[in-house]
């Protein structure tokens, strides 16, 4: 395995990376030389799209090719929830070349509308996912009970920043007690730090329903975002994974960074975090 030093890409080995990346998006290249999970020990760390929001979806690709990264959760702009299969077939064409997996998809809203719930149920059997991010109403678990036994699709409940839903630890716990053991948690770290909540308790808490993970890192505990580099703010990145790897995190789940400062040119920032998590990770490892 590579170790952490060999990975930490120069400006220029990345942006030959990223040109490589258009040839295997766009040629004939089937696969990247290294084998799924190598960076990362055997964890599906990726990146939710919305990191890269301001990049069309080649584009993003291309960049998650360059970071060498192998699993990523798309949202609605870059994959929209009325893709065709078709559609979705070409886009894993696109995936597959670059040696990435759509692992998730979110943060997709449900409510008492049963069919409206089953069309994104639908769109995640076609895209071929194991996870949903999801933001249910408190009205849609008698829906989502059915769908999750139905489709065998996990729902991951994502909690929201100050005043919003799930924004306590206590309220996901709360949510998923007596439900179908497929409806979990996808775990934000950084809006869960912003509430006021520690993220590593809330992987205890809720346990072996931990599904998802969208990792970000804020400078303090207080409501307003200023999101850094992960490990660098409130969040300690080692302890995060230590405690993963004690509640049995499934290795068909979904960790994906969430890097939401400097949008138009996140990508140093973003290969910094990546490095960060390897690191994290290696310490546990054995």
């Amino acid at each position: 395995m590579p170790t952490p030093t060999s990975l930490q890409f120069s400006r220029r080995q990345f942006i030959a990376g990223s040109s490589a990346a258009v040839a295997g998006v766009s040629g004939n290249q089937t696969s990247l030389a290294e084998p799924l999970n190598d960076r990362f020990g055997g964890w599906p760390v990726g990146i939710q799209s919305y990191s890269l929001r301001s990049f069309n979806v080649d584009e993003a690709i291309r960049h998650m090719r360059g970071l060498g990264l192998h699993f990523l959760e798309f949202y609605r702009k870059h994959v929209p929830l009325d893709s065709t299969t078709q559609q979705l077939a070409e886009l894993r064409k696109k995936l597959d070349r670059a040696n990435i997996k759509m692992s998730s998809h979110g943060v997709n809203r449900f409510t008492d509308d049963h069919e409206s719930n089953r069309t994104v149920f639908e769109f995640a059997k076609r895209a071929g996912l194991k996870n949903i991010t999801a933001n249910p109403q408190p009205n849609a678990f008698e829906s989502l009970d059915k769908l999750v036994a139905e489709f065998d699709i996990r729902i991951c409940i994502h909690n929201h920043g100050p005043g919003s839903s799930y924004d306590k630890i206590d309220e996901v716990v709360t949510a998923i007690k007596d439900h179908d053991p497929r409806i979990g948690a996808c775990v934000d770290t950084g809006h869960f730090i912003r509430s006021g909540e520690d993220p590593i308790e809330a992987v205890k808490r809720i346990g072996d329903r931990v599904f998802a993970l969208h990792i970000k890192d804020e400078e303090k505990q207080e409501k307003k975002s200023r999101n850094v580099v992960i490990g660098s703010g409130f969040l300690d990145v080692s302890e995060l994974f230590t405690t993963l790897k004690s509640v049995n995190f499934p290795t068909d789940g979904s960790i994906s960074l969430e890097y939401e400062a400097n949008p138009q040119n996140p990508i140093d920032d973003i290969q910094q975090c990546f490095t960060v998590a390897e690191e994290a990770i290696a310490k546990i490892k054995g």
